[in-house]
């Protein structure tokens, strides 16, 4: 049984002993423990009520934990919003739809059907600080409780958030709805047995696409394993070939992570799903620009021409940025690093290599549906396949290793004598250490794991043989120094 506390939310396995795995005590500690630092952060006057959006994916213990988590709200005095069914996208959004104090998301992602979290959001939607995060990890441990009286217990109030959200993406300027429909795309939807099987079919057909759906039953029981990596999506690749479909598209199981399948049953590679749509924005912005003689900064404003990802994703995202001759800005793993670096730099575009598509003209959260509508945009105008539009992009492979290490001390000197060693070169530290060979056009991003005595290696390069090789030498110079 696995229980992991972070700055960013509580996950674990269901079942087991209290504060080994997830369990209905250790999901009331830490509801609670938000409910404190939410009056903390926000402090209201007297009589004013406190509003919580809770959402949930569709795993099976996701009932289980709504109860827990929407009982121990009211039994703090704060009123529930429950969105049941929602992605985290749309659990994000209804925060500020319903203008609420914060929100609760019940998902663990792309993690197994054994899994559940709660992730906490602040008033505007978004993910904690990491100082919030911490001060509620304290709370936790501290153990102390002291509930409402019986008058001030909240209310619960039912609202289903989907059209909403699936508005919101329509009405936004660079999603281009008609010439989405007049493409008539014929697509096939993997939505692994989650809320991607409601929300996503819904959107499609209001773009007037052919929506082909497996595994689009929500019923928590994945058909597969949910991270939506090309090994796990086998059959959407055969069934979109079968179908003669256009593209095929993956989402995990809260519809933040976005996969894509060319017509040929070729993954396009879920690096490629933020670099593809970044281009669309760079171009599409760059167009306007010529043809009302202005430059691109006046057409993106508010925003700057600016894309920005964290440093284990792909370079090719800087490549297209640079191209419009706008700039790239790199940030810290995790996806409130993103964000923060996001709003320092005014970024038009960013997210992760890991298909998280982050657009700020929508909100500052990882959106698989707005991911779907800006690449079918992209799609109807360019009017090619999607195998010819990722053959459009630059070309990079990624290699995903790892040192798994006896004692944890061993990582901080493997890192700094990395950085000795390799000084010649760009290194960077914001996030354990990352070194780029400019002239070969391939770095190396290594960095410890919060739970583990674990070095996570990534590596990138034009080919796969040079990422491999990279990643390899790599590897043998840290062994070396461990001895």
């Amino acid at each position: 049984m696995t229980l992991i506390k972070s700055i960013s939310g509580i996950r674990g396995t269901i079942g087991g002993a209290p504060g080994e795995a997830l369990t209905p005590v250790d999901v009331v500690k830490f509801t609670y423990a938000y409910a404190a630092k939410l009056r903390e952060r926000r402090p209201k006057a007297e009589g004013e009520r406190y509003k919580v959006v809770v959402g949930k994916d569709a795993r099976i213990s996701g009932e289980m934990v709504e109860n827990l988590v929407v009982g121990t709200l009211l039994g703090c005095g704060i009123d529930v919003v429950k969105a049941g069914f929602a992605s985290t996208p749309t659990t994000e959004l209804a925060v500020t739809f319903c203008e609420a104090d914060g929100g609760i998301i019940l998902t663990a992602s792309h993690n197994p059907r054994q899994w559940n979290a709660l992730k906490l959001l602040n008033e505007k939607g978004e993910f904690l600080s990491a100082a919030e995060g911490q001060a509620i990890l304290d709370c936790a441990e501290a153990g102390e409780f002291n509930f409402a009286g019986v008058d001030e217990i909240g209310v619960v109030e039912e609202r289903d958030f989907t059209d909403e959200h699936i508005d919101a993406v329509l009405a936004l300027p660079a999603v281009d709805v008609e010439a989405i429909r007049t493409a008539r795309f014929r697509v096939v939807l993997d939505a692994i047995n989650s809320v991607g099987g409601i929300i996503m079919p819904r959107l499609l057909e209001r773009l007037g696409v052919k929506c082909i759906g497996i595994n689009c039953e929500p019923t928590g029981d994945f058909a597969h394993n949910p991270e939506p990596l090309p090994q796990n999506l086998v059959d959407l690749s055969e069934t979109v070939v079968l179908e003669h479909a256009d593209l095929g598209i993956s989402v995990d199981p809260d519809v933040d992570r976005l996969a894509f399948i060319c017509e040929n049953g070729v993954p396009f590679v879920e690096e490629n799903t933020l670099v593809a749509v970044a281009d669309y924005l760079f171009a599409r912005a760059n167009a306007v620009a010529k043809e009302e003689g202005k430059t691109i900064e006046e057409v993106v404003a508010p925003y700057k021409p600016v894309a920005c990802s964290n440093l284990s994703s792909s370079r090719a995202l800087r490549d297209v940025a640079e191209s419009y001759g706008g700039r790239y800005e790199a940030a810290a793993v995790g996806e409130v690093n993103v964000t923060t670096k996001m709003r320092e730099s005014l970024a038009l575009i960013g997210g992760e290599g890991n298909g998280g598509v982050i657009y700020p003209a929508s909100h500052y959260g990882r959106d698989a549906m707005v991911g779907v509508a800006l690449f079918l945009s992209s799609l109807a105008h360019r009017k090619i396949s999607v195998s010819a539009l990722k053959a459009s992009l630059p070309q990079y492979s990624i290699a995903k290793n790892r040192i798994e290490l006896s004692d944890k001390s061993l990582i901080d000197k493997i890192l700094t004598e990395l950085q000795r060693i390799y000084a010649s070169e760009d290194v960077n530290t914001l996030d354990g250490v990352k070194i780029s060979f400019e002239a070969e056009r391939k770095w190396v991003h290594l960095r410890r794991s919060n739970t583990e005595p674990i070095i996570r290696i990534y590596a990138e390069a034009p080919t796969a043989e040079a990422a491999e090789a990279l990643a390899a030498e790599v590897i043998g110079v840290a062994r070396k120094i461990i001895g």
